[in-house]
């Protein structure tokens, strides 16, 4: 249900201040699936100007517009200006990735002594929930809501045994909106089987802006994370437990992107030609988000604060962007042009319970809780 100012009563109005309405979200057609399914586009915007849209297609974050330090908007998301875009080419461009994100070796894991088959999507493992996982998927919008904090609801129900995984599996995304240009996601989902679960947001960012020349690598990263989970070169997890200290993967001070993103001398980087790792926040999930890295442009002075309740976050460098793709501002996206930070469960987890549990049962609840707060930085 849509809420405005204009259905609003009097006597709320009365009550509340007048910010508090100062939201808005409104709903809009963004185009069609092969089969004539129409897909719709939710703006968020919030009093600042501050814009949010998120498609009903994949639950797609497709753009945030956010002001640099002299107050000029920019569009800091890559993506399509169109269906035809996300549908010849997604790249997971703001996509909602499960059932499972991440890789998962061979594609198979066993649960309850059963032993279950996925897709083989990226080369030898399965990657972000299959060939047509949640991001391929059309969502059901739920609920569009105005207000000092504006957000839309979408859910889809995946079948089970859809794309290998067991259990029915429904799930819900929320996007919110606040005025302190907070953007939260919320996943959450709930299982008639035992299953396996790991929901995020694969989102790529360029404070810079999505139509500028500047690349990632100027950008300053933080990750307050002691150690990584390495991979060997297939980008599966050797199962160990990796100190960052005295590695180009250390990034617990402030550190410009691009200063080490050509050593040779570290394996991690030769495997995912560049940063592609996942770093442990901590060895459980949290009650409420925390700080799992923050991003600064030092140009714009936009900067980035990701805080989640998952246990770590996944750091890509969009070494695999091959210029094929061409965007929003009709640019091609090639290597270095964005950043995807994913909080997640670690990747192979179903098959290394070392790292961890991504296992949800009946009566369980699984949620992620992903905040993008942004700020800027003075000059």
């Amino acid at each position: 249900m849509l809420k405005t100012l204009a259905t609003t009563t009097l006597s709320l109005c009365l009550l509340a201040p007048a910010a508090a309405y100062a939201g808005t979200a409104d709903r809009a057609p963004f185009g069609k699936l092969a089969n004539g399914q129409p897909v719709e586009v939710i703006t968020l915007t919030n009093a600042k100007g501050m814009k949010a849209r998120i498609l009903s297609y994949g639950a797609i974050l497709q753009g945030v517009d956010v002001p640099d330090r002299d107050g000029k908007m920019a569009d800091v998301t890559l993506g399509y200006t169109d269906m035809r875009g996300y549908l010849a080419a997604p790249n997971y461009f703001g996509a909602t990735v499960g059932r499972y994100a991440n890789r998962i070796k061979a594609g198979k894991f066993t649960l309850d002594g059963k032993s279950y088959s996925l897709a083989l999507n990226n080369k030898t493992n399965a990657l972000h929930g299959g060939v047509q996982g949640f991001d391929k998927r059309l969502w059901k919008v739920v609920e569009v809501t105005s207000g000092a904090t504006s957000h839309v609801t979408l859910a889809y129900t995946a079948a089970d045994g859809e794309e290998g995984y067991p259990g029915e599996l429904k799930v819900t995304a929320t996007y919110s909106l606040n005025d302190a240009n907070e953007l939260t996601v919320d996943y959450r989902a709930t299982t008639n089987k035992p299953t396996i679960v790991n929901i995020t947001n694969h989102s790529f960012f360029n404070l810079g802006g999505e139509a500028s020349q500047r690349s990632i690598y100027d950008a300053v990263l933080t990750i307050p994370a002691e150690t990584t989970t390495p991979v060997d070169a297939t980008l599966i997890p050797d199962g160990t437990f990796r100190p960052v200290q005295g590695t180009p993967l250390d990034f617990r001070k402030p550190t410009v992107i691009g200063s080490r993103i050509r050593d040779a001398s570290d394996s991690q980087i030769l495997f995912g030609q560049g940063y592609d790792e996942n770093y442990v926040i901590a060895r459980d999930l949290s009650k409420t988000p925390r700080l799992a890295a923050r991003v600064e442009d030092p140009a714009t002075g936009r900067t980035m604060e990701v805080l989640s309740n998952q246990p770590g976050v996944q750091l890509y460098t969009g070494n695999f962007l091959d210029g094929t793709a061409v965007g929003k501002s009709g640019r091609a996206y090639r290597q270095g042009d964005a950043i995807a930070l994913e909080p997640q469960v670690f990747p192979d987890t179903p098959n290394q319970p070392a790292l961890g549990s991504a296992r949800l049962d009946p009566g369980q609840a699984y949620r992620n809780v992903i905040v993008y707060r942004f700020s800027v930085s003075a000059r």
